[in-house]
C-alpha cells in the first residue's frame, strides 16, 4: 500500500472578489487558506485574485486542474448576491459532486451562526483535482478548513487514486 502524507499534495488557492480584484478591499481570506493549509502541510503552488466573473473562473479552475493541482480552494462568491456565482462556475468543472464535504462545513459553520446557512458553497472533483468553495469571510475560511481537516488529507489521497485501506 502506497503512503500519501500531505506534503505530497499541492494547492491552488483563487479568491473571487470584485473589490478585492480592483484593489479597492485587502484579500484576507486568501492568506488565512494559505496558512492553514500549510499547517497541514499541504503546499500551496497557486493564488489568484480576480473578479466574480463566472467565465473566468470556469477558465482559471480549468487551467489548474489540467496542470495537476491536488486542491483548489475558493473563497467569495458563495452567497445570495446577485454577482455571487462561484458555485455555478464550480459545477460547470466539476465532474463528481463530494456532498458530504459541503454538508460538513455547513453544519459546524451553524454551530456557531445562523448566517452558515446562506453559504451556497459547493465541493466536487474534477479529474484528480478537489475543488472547495470557502465563504469570503476570514473568519469562516477558518472555520471551515478546521472542520475539513480530519477528512481532508484522506479525501486527497482517495482521489489521487490511493484507494488501497
Amino acid at each position: 500500500m502506497s503512503q500519501t502524507s500531505p506534503q505530497n499534495f499541492n494547492a491552488a488557492v483563487l479568491t473571487l472578489s470584485d473589490q478585492g480584484a480592483a484593489g479597492r478591499r485587502e484579500d484576507t481570506s486568501g492568506p488565512a487558506i494559505r496558512e492553514r493549509l500549510a499547517e497541514m502541510g499541504i503546499t500551496v503552488s497557486n493564488h489568484a485574485i480576480q473578479s466574480d466573473d463566472p467565465d473566468a473562473t470556469v477558465e482559471r479552475l480549468r487551467q489548474w486542474v489540467a496542470d495537476g493541482v491536488s486542491l483548489i480552494v475558493t473563497t467569495g462568491g458563495t452567497g445570495f448576491g446577485p454577482r455571487d456565482n462561484t458555485p455555478e462556475a464550480t459545477r460547470r468543472v466539476i465532474e463528481r459532486d463530494a456532498p458530504g464535504l459541503a454538508e460538513l462545513m455547513r453544519a459546524e459553520g451553524l454551530r456557531k451562526t445562523p448566517m452558515a446557512a446562506l453559504s451556497r458553497g459547493l465541493c466536487g472533483i474534477a479529474g484528480r483535482t478537489l475543488i472547495v468553495n470557502l465563504p469570503g469571510s476570514e473568519r469562516a475560511v477558518r472555520e471551515n478548513l478546521d472542520a475539513l481537516a480530519p477528512v481532508l488529507p484522506h479525501a486527497l489521497q482517495l482521489i489521487g487514486g490511493d484507494t488501497e485501506h
